[in-house]
């Protein structure tokens, strides 16, 4: 009797169904019906090297042939030890072991952990509390649900307890009164004021991600933020977190965002998604060794699941870290990711419905409006990201966009394409892209809906 898949359990009331996965190649996913599709989002955010790499699927091959597993805390494997060196010596000084597990929200389930645990070890009982931004995103699980507050927290409120939180510096919808530099120095008085009201000696961390992905559509801040959040964490004692889930791995044009702002380094790091390539469940965060001598000379770290440090995992993770060094592939985010900017702003006039282009490297959003003047969102019953991801399709664009927190932080898609993208795929994207928004606007405005 055949049973019920996967997307039963997530699919969102009057979404679109999903596509029946035919296969994958390079940049490109092909359905049951022989479509091809440009995997505008890599997956999401995940596929950083495209589809089908052949040495990353050789790596799989041989170290499956090998060994697969090994239980972490009765095997150690070659393919762990290598992997983490050639994962710290990418990430730079400072970052000097890896814990590897499966995924995103455990590496920072996990990292959360380790530094309430460094907290013990360095006798600083009384620190917990995690500060946490909105919007932000941190994963599914309930310890990060309740630093972030996204994608069902209000659904699992009775069993979060609520962490303090801060405005993140946003770019394009600013509160009034402020402009850029202004909103973002408010964000950092508000770290302030939430460090001393809620006691600095009882804040463990500070969490955030250095360019927002999930949750906000691809914003950063200025250079002037992160410098001065990290002479905020470090005059009170508290670590400095940076989610890289998204951001690292070389999706913004250096290995780690963090390297884009030399002087704000953080204590630790959060990977996932891209040191995988979406070829395995891949995460890991990364610490010093000051951080680590302290906890294994006091009481351990003994927080991991089964498939720590997966010696198969670690494989492919190696392979796919490689491949993207050897091939300068951070390089290739920068330089073509500016071109899909430039692109899509030249184009803005003429695209009623692009209010804004916003992006680093190939971690990228546009954000759709009804008027980008006034910056007037489209109407709340209006499905528009289900309606864009529709119209994606019959250009050959597989899309992903959220309308996050029920639209307080507004309508945007994300353009994070693969980053062996070339500047001929960037074209074909953009083009795309704006026969999708002009469909769209063409239909809302024969329906008379399209308003100011």
């Amino acid at each position: 009797m055949p049973t019920a898949g996967m997307q039963a359990f997530w699919q969102a009331p009057g979404s679109a169904s999903a596509l029946r996965l035919a296969r994958a190649e390079g940049i490109y996913v092909w359905d049951d019906h022989g479509r091809r599709y440009f995997d505008v989002t890599s997956g999401p955010v995940a596929v950083n090297l495209g589809h089908g790499n052949p040495r990353v699927l050789a790596a799989m091959r041989e170290q499956a042939a090998r060994a697969a597993f090994a239980y972490p805390s009765q095997l150690e494997s070659e393919a762990n030890l290598r992997f983490t060196a050639r994962l710290c010596a990418a990430a730079g000084p400072g970052f000097d072991h890896a814990f590897v597990v499966s995924g995103g929200s455990e590496a920072v389930e996990k990292c959360l952990q380790f530094a309430r645990v460094h907290a013990l070890a360095t006798k600083q009982p009384g620190r917990w509390k995690i500060i946490g931004r909105l919007p932000a995103y941190h994963g599914s699980t309930l310890g990060a649900l309740e630093v972030a507050g996204d994608m069902g927290s209000g659904v699992m409120a009775p069993y979060l307890h609520d962490m303090p939180r801060v405005p993140a510096p946003l770019t394009y919808r600013l509160p009034d009164g402020h402009d850029v530099v202004s909103f973002a120095r408010h964000c950092l008085a508000e770290l302030e004021t939430t460090i001393a009201r809620e006691g600095a000696d009882t804040v463990l961390a500070f969490l955030l991600e250095p360019v927002i992905g999930l949750s906000g559509g691809a914003v950063s801040a200025p250079a002037f933020y992160y410098d001065e959040v990290r002479r905020i964490c470090s005059r009170h004692g508290i670590l400095l977190i940076y989610d890289e889930i998204i951001t690292g791995a070389g999706r913004t044009g250096r290995f780690l965002a963090a390297h884009h702002w030399p002087d704000a380094r953080p204590d630790l790091v959060v990977l996932a998604k891209g040191i995988g390539g979406g070829y395995w469940p891949l995460g890991a965060f990364l610490a010093p060794a000051v951080m680590v001598e302290a906890v294994a000379s006091g009481p351990g770290f003994h927080y991991g699941h089964t498939h720590k440090g997966s010696p198969l995992g670690c494989a492919v993770g190696l392979a796919v870290l490689e491949e993207t060094l050897d091939r300068d592939l951070p390089a290739n985010a920068e330089r073509v990711g500016a071109r899909l900017r430039d692109r899509l702003r030249a184009l803005q006039p003429t695209l009623p419905l692009l209010g804004d282009v916003r992006g680093i490297g190939l971690l990228n959003a546009i954000e759709i409006v009804a008027d980008p003047v006034t910056k007037t969102m489209l109407p709340r019953e209006f499905p528009v990201i289900e309606d864009l991801k529709a119209l994606a399709l019959t250009e050959g664009l597989l899309i992903y966009g959220r309308r996050s927190y029920a639209g307080r932080y507004g309508d945007w898609l994300m353009m994070t394409p693969p980053l062996i993208a070339t500047e001929s795929d960037i074209d074909a994207l953009v083009d795309g892209v704006a026969r999708t928004l002009r469909t769209y606007a063409d239909r809302l405005a024969r329906e008379g809906r399209l308003r100011g």
